[in-house]
């Protein structure tokens, strides 16, 4: 049966229904000021919205701030290591193998989170545009598509890519990908679809808060509302009428980041996991990562603000960190998980987070967009992470900075980190070490920093077992640019 279009009219209606009992009838105060454009936009952001959960949520996170509750006990996550000793070989092994296996089988997917724009950067775009590599300068998207498509040829696999986006940056990337011919990927392979969003709403008052006489004042639903856009795009269903059993969690901003990871893949399935993480060991106590930690007999994530400093502090007989494992948002996730968290209980399961800010809001007096000087409003947000207390099992996996983390979230600038000299020095530093397993000999500064520039493209290697195939040089000459 064909879906009937809705006149303008008839939305009105239903937006005023559900904007009534919601008590947010104020939404509408300016429409019939409006063109005909102007209604569309925001009968359409009416629409995105769940206002039954609003109701909800401003009793409890606006006009009254939820109570925090101290836990009662606190511990360390333990994680895998990196590296195997004897006891471990044997399982990673396994594990490895049985990665492999659910790739072959097509049992895998990419999610990639994308929502962000290159406004740090100096750049404008989608952040996934920015030229990222060490020498050929090609985007991050780029370097995620060629991981994959190495990974489908080592697999001789499909490995469907889900880019979550955002409203503001959702055309853009749509055309970025069209006009680079989809980075040599199927285009039936790949899903694009935008983050939900959530209204602002002031903090005295619990009313959604109007931007222009036509516009919400809106706010992306925070990394948690990941998990909700998979099931509402219909990610999910796609994924689950594809056989899609696991799905590898990345944020678009680190191009050293494993896209596909067997053994963690491997690792998660024969754990039975729910969702599962990497850990990366704190550089120093109050480093600005989340920490993985036990609280009250449940895996979860405190924030680095959160955690108090004892514990932040705290060493062990070895002098190294108690509290040590940084959360970097890499995740292998079940589907089964993700269906079970969007539909238990009714509705999304993970819990809203408030956040104070300052919000521009519509002057009727002064017929202007007021920028206010102190917070405002109240925006409601959920963490990924904080699907990790409902988990029935999860494991960790430790990575390093050389091997999987060197984002480019900060412009270039006199003692910048995780910036593009940063990130460009963290690709180099890769490429070296693993060329150096096969021999290559690598020249160094005084300081131990790589003395030349390296780009190893995913598309020669994403693993250093890749490297057995290749014509490698013996060595590389101090000063030089060399491209892999």
């Amino acid at each position: 049966m064909a879906t009937q279009t809705l006149t303008l009219e008839q939305r009105l209606e239903n937006a005023k229904a559900a904007l009534e009992k919601a008590d947010q009838a104020q939404v509408l105060k300016y429409y019939d000021q409006l063109t005909d454009d102007q209604k569309e936009q925001i009968l359409g952001q009416i629409e995105s919205i769940d206002w039954v959960e609003c109701t909800r949520l401003v009793q409890s996170h606006v006009l009254n701030k939820p109570e925090f509750k101290a836990p009662e006990s606190i511990q360390p996550d333990p994680y895998l290591p990196r590296i195997p000793g004897k006891d471990l070989a044997d399982r990673y092994k396994k594990a490895k193998k049985a990665g492999e296996k659910l790739l072959r089988e097509g049992k895998v997917a990419a999610f990639t989170v994308a929502g962000g724009q290159g406004t740090r950067l100096g750049w404008d775009g989608p952040k996934g545009s920015y030229p990222a590599t060490a020498i050929r300068k090609v985007p991050l998207f780029c370097c995620f598509a060629e991981f994959i498509r190495k990974a489908e040829q080592k697999f001789n696999t499909t490995i469907p890519w889900y880019i979550m986006t955002s409203p503001i940056n959702d055309a853009a990337t749509r055309a970025f990908f069209e006009e680079h011919g989809n980075f040599g990927l199927r285009p039936d392979n790949i899903m694009i679809f935008p983050q939900g969003m959530m209204p602002a709403f002031d903090a005295k008052t619990g009313k959604a808060l109007l931007e222009t006489p036509d516009s919400l004042a809106m706010a992306p639903n925070g990394h948690g509302g990941s998990l909700k856009a998979l099931y509402t795009s219909g990610a999910l269903e796609d994924m689950k009428n594809r056989g899609i059993e696991q799905l590898s969690y990345v944020q678009v901003d680190n191009p050293l980041v494993k896209v596909i990871d067997p053994l963690f893949i491997g690792l998660h399935a024969e754990a039975n996991g729910d969702m599962s993480s990497k850990a990366l060991p704190k550089a120093y106590p109050k480093e600005k990562v989340g920490v993985f930690c036990i609280v009250d007999g449940k895996h979860s994530v405190i924030e680095y603000s959160n955690l108090p400093d004892e514990l932040a502090e705290m060493r062990d007989d070895d002098g190294e960190l108690v509290y040590k494992g940084g959360s970097i948002a890499i995740h292998v996730i079940s589907t089964d998980f993700i269906e079970r968290i969007n539909t238990q209980d009714g509705g999304f399961a993970l819990p809203y987070n408030r956040a104070d800010k300052k919000v521009g809001y519509w002057d009727e007096a002064n017929q202007v967009t007021v920028k206010p000087e102190e917070p405002n409003a109240v925006k409601l947000e959920t963490f990924v992470f904080d699907a990790l207390p409902m988990c029935a099992e999860s494991i960790i996996l430790e990575t390093d900075r050389i091997e999987e983390f060197s984002p480019i979230k900060n412009a270039d600038e006199p003692g910048a980190l995780d910036c593009p000299a940063t990130c460009k020095q963290g690709q180099t530093e890769r490429a070296a070490r693993w060329l150096a397993e096969y021999g290559v000999v690598i020249p160094r500064k005084e300081d131990g920093s790589v003395d030349a520039v390296i780009e190893l493209s995913h598309m020669k290697a994403i693993d250093p077992e890749d490297l057995k195939e290749l014509d490698l040089p013996s060595e590389i000459d101090a000063g030089t640019e060399v491209l892999i």
